[in-house]
């Protein structure tokens, strides 16, 4: 008795049938992440080309489940790395108030903490801690991105918020 093989990704014609299928819903869901649609089909492309470079390692019948995770993941780490884009051009315009040396390696070393602390919520927590505090989104558009409810929503915003009050000390305002 033979089964059936799962078509190879590293096919040209397979791996074509996954990039019209997915790019473009998947693009979409980048891009209600981000707001920026440049940025999106940048990440959801490189997505691709990855996909691509790793075609035997990756199966069909999770070629769907993965474009979506690593688009995801890729849009995360974008995020952060904005973050501390952002936050090092903030402590240079801060350094020409002339504040005190140990005020600024204060700071620096608390962001730090609070960079470590963001990273160690759990991926579901941190994902809606992301995208409230540094995309701006309100709890109901994070719903709609995530297909969860905005309740849903409010319990794993409260318990990324109850975590890093305790890394980070209760006198910090998150």
């Amino acid at each position: 008795m033979m089964q059936d093989k799962e078509p190879s990704i590293c096919e040209e014609n397979v791996y074509n049938e996954l990039f019209r299928k997915y790019y473009e819903p998947v693009t979409k869901y980048i891009y209600y992440k981000c707001g920026n649609l440049h940025q999106a089909e940048d990440i959801v492309q490189n997505v691709f080309i990855k996909i691509w470079k790793l075609c035997a390692t990756i199966m069909y019948s999770k070629a769907k489940s993965y474009i979506y995770s690593a688009s995801k993941h890729s849009f995360l780490n974008e995020v952060a790395h904005e973050k501390v884009v952002l936050k090092h051009k903030k402590t240079i315009e801060e350094s020409t108030d002339y504040e005190s040396p140990d005020f600024l390696i204060e700071i620096d070393e608390f962001r730090m903490k609070l960079k470590e602390a963001i990273n160690t919520l759990n991926p579901k927590e941190k994902e809606v801690f992301l995208l409230s505090r540094v995309e701006d989104k309100t709890y109901k558009e994070i719903a709609e991105i995530t297909g969860l409810t905005v309740k849903a929503i409010e319990r794993r915003m409260s318990k990324a918020l109850r975590e890093l009050r305790e890394m980070l000390g209760a006198h910090i305002k998150v």
